[in-house]
């Protein structure tokens, strides 16, 4: 039995070290810990297929969270299905539950379904929030870098320029 670890933010403005160092305090091998830099939704992500071809029957992998493992229940589903055709157990570690059992298996779907539930619920509240915000007149994203009259006089000399090369075009200069 060996220990693999994996990893995964979102985005690459998030941050890997506090899984990774979770993980080396789990026992984890800094050379078996596989980490991802991109969206869960997708599992064509380089971390997770190079842990797939490296992880071989009765060897256990640990996750900090459910959903570093993938976003979407079905995809979480499959690659648990995946892991256990192989032989191979997860174990998440804020949970404290593993595909080891039965149940445990069974708990991990449930959970994976309310995550997604949750992720859902927190769009919804999100959007209910920027159509509020505009009802109200509130201007959303950032803002902008130059003002009315910029903008007027950068498309005037714009203009301008326009119709200079469109003389010189005409007169073949």
């Amino acid at each position: 039995m060996r220990l693999f670890g994996y990893a995964r933010v979102s985005t690459s403005q998030q941050s890997l070290h506090l899984q990774i160092k979770a993980l080396a305090e789990a026992g984890v091998q800094e050379n078996r810990i596989f980490t991802d830099k991109m969206t869960g939704s997708t599992t064509s992500r380089p971390g997770l297929q190079l842990l797939l071809v490296k992880v071989e029957e009765g060897d256990i992998i640990l996750v900090t969270k459910l959903d570093r493992l993938g976003r979407d229940t079905a995809d979480m589903i499959q690659l648990i299905e995946q892991f256990d055709k192989m032989g191979v157990y997860i174990r998440f570690l804020d949970d404290h539950i593993s595909t080891e059992g039965v149940m445990g298996k069974m708990i991990v779907t449930i959970l994976a379904a309310v995550a997604m539930a949750e992720r859902k619920r927190i769009l919804e509240r999100t959007t209910e929030g920027r159509m509020e915000a505009k009802a109200k007149g509130i201007r959303l994203g950032r803002k902008p870098s130059i003002n009315h009259e910029q903008t007027l006089k950068h498309w005037t000399l714009d203009k301008k320029m326009c119709s200079r090369i469109r003389y010189a075009n005409n007169k073949r200069i």
